[in-house]
């Protein structure tokens, strides 16, 4: 019988019966022995001797018996005393002295429980059950049934326990945990809670999860009335009613949220979707545990700073990210019960809401904006402040960055919070451009509904949808690129529609809108200048087709505003004139490369480029009216050097001077371009039917004009000697019927045109050449008339008959050379006889030198060499001496100083 044994035998046979696990025969020792195995005693038996192995189960009903001191299911049955029986007393007492068994309480303890020991036995238990063998998931079965036994115990098992079970048991079981039961309850506040946020989100699988880990593990963990303190709210005042909670561990949490920001925002954003703030706890037996109303505060509008900041810090500028950033602060203004909003970012970017409802004039400037970098969990911080203004904030935030991302320029909040908040006009210009360009290239085809979607937009931007026509609204808010006028935005549009070939819309916001957006004169510059982009821009110079067809449309496209009458239409016509004319010839200024229009206007002196098209297109110099109608296009577009200082919309802009030079210089292109393809006659041709009506009169025109192409090709002309390859004229008319002659009398007009317009530092060059072909055609007579003398002498003139008509006294081109001969009456004036006649007129004439014209129409006062009259009407070649003689004299006058009338004889 138990009755028999010695306290010493009874300690030996309990631990005996522990050791083995045998629970029921302990039970039934203590029942009958209670005197010896008092509670405390009995408790830490079992806690040194019963293997932890031994399930919680086993012993638990043993453990409220032994609470209740109620052991009577437990006082039937014979012990088994044998493991005792051998020993002596004095043996028994002196091994029960060495059973060294383990005190209840400890400085482990999370609180002190002296009175209770059987919240001493589980704390230590539950320590050496995860420690020892590692038999942590039975630990929850052995503190369920005494989870009511007191406030302390059942913060202990929510706060520490279970967090920690479901961290390493129930949620990743995949690992070895680093730490213990007990360790971790010795971690600090914010090492704990990062331990237990360890393995939240880290593996792309594990996301959907994010929300059950906040909501078990550290929603539990708050529980601890150890984990809170309080703090003043302000550092005069230290009064209870004025401190407010504060926990370090969830500081922790909120630091680790907005780094997941920085680093992983897909974890914010689940961790948002998926749980509902610190109301959503999962506190698993203790689930009538809440916090205080202050405490609640506090977690709701700390978390709601972390969820600004988080989308603040969003740094990936995707359509991806965006949403979930809007999702986060949507979330978060249904939790502060703000109004309604629009559920998704794709609805709000649909109906673009008005966000005026805060003032946002506080937050413009640079000190705003390094908020979005800096202390964004502080309470000073606006940005993060959970007000309703705040909120509104940045969901235009969030807007401007996906209207930005969506039209194909990536742009995160914190960029969006930059543009708004520092609003750098330069900066913001560049910005519309980078979205124009960006929508230009993704649109598809020319959707005009595409474009009136992103005007919506732009506009949006500039003003996050208030009216600044609002009364009362002095302080306009300003959208992201809200420093830029809508005037530039709207030109921008302007530009773009009609770059993208969307005239009818254009023309309907602009131009039949009630509303006009822009004044003409706005609307005039803007259609003219992308006018000439697309003329830059193409690559075939035929009107009707590419760059230049969407040239032709754009400045048609405002037919009320810009009409056919305006000047700048009347610019693009005359480029469009001169360069679809240039499609019709071969044409290339650098090998291998084809003409652009480009060139026209870019090129210093476009009219040049006619001399490149006569030396690639054989035989064009035969088109000259079109080369000149050619040419004076381009002075009408204003792309020549001259023209170029006229503005378009000038009314006192004058062309007539320019035209003019145009005219001269291709027709001297020409002239050069016939002579270099043997065509005398053309070249000729042109110099006394074109270079007489367009060279300046008189020694004052002499002196104004800067013609250096009609004398040049005049000269060229005239130099120009017959060949071979020169080709024969196709009719004689009345010229001399001597190829030879007619050449040289040729050569002499052009020579004389060239005196005319020549200026006078290059008279006696002509001069030379004058009398040099002067020389050669009186050879050429002399010639004729000897070899006609000849043939008069053997009978065999050709042609020659009996006549008895009298002698006609007026010379004809087409006479024969022997009647020339007839008619000689000098020899060939020399330069310096033209001088000495000249100098011998002058003195003549010195206060008259406006009379000195009558020396190309006076009459030569030498006598015939065949004594016969001279006859009245002079020879051609006499004519031109004439005028070159009245030429020099003109010269000599423009010397002294004089004013010469060429025109005016004297009487």
């Amino acid at each position: 019988m138990s009755s028999s044994l010695s306290p010493g035998k009874v300690l030996l046979l309990a631990a005996h019966y522990a050791t083995h696990g045998d629970i029921e025969s302990l039970a039934r020792l203590s029942s009958q022995r209670a005197k010896v195995l008092h509670k405390e005693l009995l408790l830490r038996i079992i806690l040194t001797y019963l293997p932890e192995t031994v399930k919680p189960s086993a012993y638990v009903g043993f453990l409220l018996a032994l609470d209740g001191d109620d052991f009577e299911e437990y006082n039937k049955g014979e012990l088994d005393t044998t493991p005792v029986d051998d020993l002596s007393e004095d043996e028994a007492s002196k091994k029960a002295r060495k059973l060294h068994l383990q005190q209840l309480t400890s400085v482990d303890a999370p609180v002190s429980f002296e009175d209770d020991p059987i919240t001493n036995f589980l704390i230590q238990r539950s320590y050496k059950m995860d420690s020892e063998t590692g038999l942590l998931s039975q630990v929850p079965s052995l503190l369920a049934i005494f989870h009511s036994r007191s406030p302390e115990l059942s913060s202990w098992i929510t706060s520490t326990v279970l967090p920690y079970v479901r961290r390493n048991v129930e949620y990743y079981i995949d690992e070895i945990a680093p730490y213990s039961l007990l360790d971790f309850q010795k971690l600090s506040d914010p090492a704990a809670v990062l331990y237990l946020l360890s393995r939240t989100g880290g593996r792309e699988e594990d996301r959907a999860f994010i929300g059950r880990d906040i909501r078990g593990l550290v929603g539990p963990w708050l529980q601890a009335k150890s984990r809170w303190t309080l703090k003043p709210t302000s550092g005069e005042h230290t009064a209870k009613d004025l401190e407010s909670p504060l926990s370090a561990g969830w500081e922790q949490f909120l630091e680790w949220l907005v780094s997941q920001a920085t680093s992983s925002w897909p974890v914010v954003v689940a961790l948002s979707e998926q749980w509902g703030g610190p109301a959503d706890l999962d506190l698993g037996e203790a689930a009538s545990l809440e916090f205080t109303e202050s405490q609640q505060q506090y977690l709701l509008h700390s978390y709601a700073r972390a969820i600004l900041a988080s989308a603040y810090l969003v740094s990936e500028a995707t359509v991806g990210a965006l949403p979930g950033a809007y999702h986060m602060a949507i979330k978060m203004r249904r939790m502060l019960g703000y109004r309604e909003i629009p559920p998704t970012l794709e609805v709000a970017i649909s109906i673009l809401p008005s966000l005026s409802g805060f003032d946002v004039s506080s937050l413009i400037g640079m000190k705003t904006a390094t908020y979005m970098r800096n202390d964004l969990l502080e309470e000073k911080n606006p940005l993060t402040s959970p007000t309703e203004g705040a909120m509104n904030l940045l969901i235009a935030l969030i807007l401007s960055a996906f209207i930005c991302t969506s039209l194909g320029v990536p742009c995160s909040v914190r960029k969006a919070g930059d543009l708004a908040f520092i609003q750098d006009l330069r900066e913001q210009k560049g910005e519309i451009a980078k979205l124009i360009r960006s929508a230009s290239a993704h649109v598809q085809g020319g959707e005009e509904w595409y474009w009136s979607q992103v005007r919506d937009r732009l506009l949006w931007l500039n003003t996050w949808g208030s009216d600044e026509d609002q009364p009362g609204n002095s302080e306009a808010v300003r959208g992201i690129i809200g420093a830029v006028p809508r005037e530039f935005i709207e030109t921008e549009i302007l530009k773009a529609l009609l770059s993208n070939s969307c005239y009818t819309l254009a023309k309907s916001i602009y131009e039949d809108s009630p509303e006009k957006p822009l004044a003409a004169e706005i609307i005039q510059d803007t259609v003219y200048q992308a006018a000439l982009r697309a003329f830059d821009n193409a690559s075939n110079p035929n009107r009707s087709r590419g760059g230049l067809k969407k040239c032709d449309e754009i400045i048609h496209s405002f037919p009320k505003t810009l009409t056919n009458t305006h000047p700048a239409t009347k610019r693009v016509e005359a480029l469009l004139r001169c360069t679809h004319a240039l499609s019709e010839y071969r044409l290339t200024l650098k090998q291998g490369e084809p003409f652009k229009p480009v060139v026209l206007r870019v090129h210093s002196d476009p009219v040049s480029i006619i001399d490149k098209v006569l030396e690639q297109n054989p035989k064009a110099y035969t088109r000259l009216p079109e080369f000149l109608e050619m040419a004076a296009n381009m002075v009408r577009a204003g792309i020549t050097q001259q023209a170029r200082s006229i503005k378009f919309d000038s009314t006192t802009g004058d062309n007539s001077k320019e035209l003019s030079r145009a005219e001269k210089f291709i027709t001297a292109l020409c002239i050069e371009a016939a002579l270099r393809e043997d065509d005398f006659e053309t070249a000729y041709s042109y110099v006394v039917s074109r270079l007489e009506t367009i060279v300046p009169k008189g020694t004052q025109a002499r002196a104004n004009e800067e013609d250096e192409w009609s004398w040049k090709a005049a000269l060229k002309a005239g130099q120009y000697i017959r060949t071979d390859r020169t080709l024969l004229p196709t009719h004689l008319g009345i010229a001399s019927g001597n190829p030879e002659i007619r050449h040289l009398e040729q050569r002499i007009e052009c020579l004389a045109t060239a005196l005319r317009v020549a200026p006078t530092s290059q008279l006696q060059e002509i001069l030379k050449t004058f009398r040099r072909c002067e020389e050669q055609l009186d050879s050429a007579i002399n010639e004729e008339a000897a070899a006609e003398a000849s043939w008069a002498s053997a009978g065999e003139v050709p042609g020659a008959f009996e006549s008895s008509t009298p002698h006609n006294p007026h010379s004809t081109r087409n006479m024969t050379a022997t009647a020339a001969a007839k008619q000689a009456e000098e020899a060939p004036m020399s330069l310096f006889d033209l001088s000495r006649a000249t100098a011998s007129v002058a003195q003549r004439n010195f206060t008259r030198l406006s009379s000195l014209s009558s020396l190309a129409t006076s009459t030569p006062s030498a006598p015939s060499p065949t004594g016969e009259q001279a006859p009245q009407r002079l020879r051609k070649r006499d004519q031109l001496r004439e005028a070159a003689t009245g030429t020099l004299v003109s010269g000599v006058g423009w010397l002294i100083g004089a004013s010469v009338n060429r025109e005016q004889t004297e009487t």
